[in-house]
Order: C-alpha cells, then structure tokens, then sequence
C-alpha cells in the first residue's frame, strides 16, 4: 500500500530525513518510534504530503506520489490527525467533523460515516452542538481522529495521538485506534508511548537523527537491549 524508498526532507539547507525507507502493507498498523528530535513527525507531515521531499519516492497503491500538491493526498487515500490535534475550535464538533468530508468521494457518505465516527466514539454524541474548544483533551483527541475517518481514509496517519492525554485515555484511544485497524484501515502511527505502540503494532521502525536504525516485528524489537536502552529509553530488565 504505502512504500517510501530513500525519502529525503530537507528544511532549507538542513537535512531532515536521510535515506528513510519503509512500507505499510494493506490492512497493517505499523508504528514508528523513537527519541524526541529523531524526525518521527517530519516524515508522517512528508508521508500526509505537508513536507515536500528533497529526494527519494513515495508511492501510495503503486502510484508515485511525491510531487503531487498536498490536498491531494487526501483525495489518494490518506488522511492524518496531526500532532496538537489542530481543531476548529470556534467551531462546533458537528463542523469540525463534517469539514472531514469535504472531497467528493466522501460527502456522498458523510451521514453514514458520521454514524460510524459517533459509534466508535460515543461520548461525542450529545457534544456534537458544542464548540470544539470547549471539550477536553481526550474529547478533542476523538474528534481530530473522527475528523479524518470521515475522509473514508485508506490509511491512517496518526502524530502522538497520546501527547498530553491522561493514561486511561490514552488506553480507550489506542483501543479505538486497534478497533479502526480490525475494520480494515492500514494505520502507521508515530508515537512516543513505545510500550504501548509496540504493543499495538505488528511490526515497527525505530528512527534516530533522521534515519531508521531498526525496523522489524514489534515484539522481536521489544526483546533485543541493545534497541531497548538506545534508542528506545526503556530497560532491558
């Protein structure tokens, strides 16, 4: 489905990402993780078409699509629910959610899609006249991720969907993230909760200073300590 095979970002003279290669095979949740600084979020914003690469392909379903112009990327297949969430927040949650559906292929599908947004989140129901910025944190976590399963995405990208959440809502996100995968959306999050993505995930990629420096089934990289202690922060008791 998803394939970058030496993707390149630069910020100006910078080099962001050097030489990433990875893949997302249909129906896969694939996770990336690593240190803060290690370019987690700068190659999902290249993977969602908001940072143009500096080199290297990527190809979605077999079709290059590295110089498509971002909006596109969405109509392609993708959706992302970017870091910070990003709400409307002088708009109501019913908005923000619809805005979604905007590209042809899903307004026609918008009233069966919202169903299953408010069935997979049900405390949105009663807050759907509500202005986003007045919900929670993990409420507005649910309406960003509702926001892009309205897109009727093929793969979904999700940035630290766990930053600044409470633990037990961070455990009902990733239960929803898990039950969008079993419905069959291909999902790659970047997280930086590593035990419970590489818990989540059937395989993963740990990245460092813009390169991937492991890569593998989640559960082979939570046994090896070397990954563990460098690059994963974690004992290896």
């Amino acid at each position: 489905m998803l394939k970058l095979t030496d993707l390149q970002v630069r910020y100006g003279a910078a080099p962001a990402l050097w030489g990433v290669s990875l893949q997302v095979q249909t129906g896969e949740l694939v996770c990336v993780v690593g240190p803060n600084g290690a370019g987690k979020s700068t190659l999902i914003n290249a993977i969602a078409g908001l940072h143009k690469a500096s080199g290297g392909t990527l190809k979605f379903n077999g079709q290059d699509i590295s110089a498509l112009p971002s909006h596109q990327f969405c109509q392609a297949g993708m959706a992302i629910v970017p870091e910070g969430r990003r709400l409307f927040t002088g708009m109501t949650v019913l908005e923000n959610l619809e805005l979604g559906s905007f590209i042809p292929s899903a307004r026609m599908h918008r009233k069966q899609s919202l169903e299953q947004v408010l069935a997979l989140f049900p405390a949105l129901v009663k807050k759907l006249p509500n202005l986003a910025g007045s919900l929670s944190g993990g409420q507005q976590q649910m309406v960003a991720i509702g926001r892009a399963l309205m897109a009727r995405p093929k793969l979904l990208l999700l940035d630290e969907p766990s930053l600044g959440l409470a633990p037990v809502i961070v455990l009902e996100m990733f239960k929803a993230i898990q039950g969008i995968n079993a419905q069959g959306t291909s999902v790659l999050l970047v997280e930086q909760n590593v035990a419970l993505a590489m818990q989540l995930a059937s395989r993963a990629y740990v990245m460092e200073e813009g390169r991937i420096v492991a890569e593998g089934q989640a559960s082979e990289l939570m046994t090896r300590p070397e990954i563990k202690k460098a690059y994963l922060g974690l004992d290896s008791d």
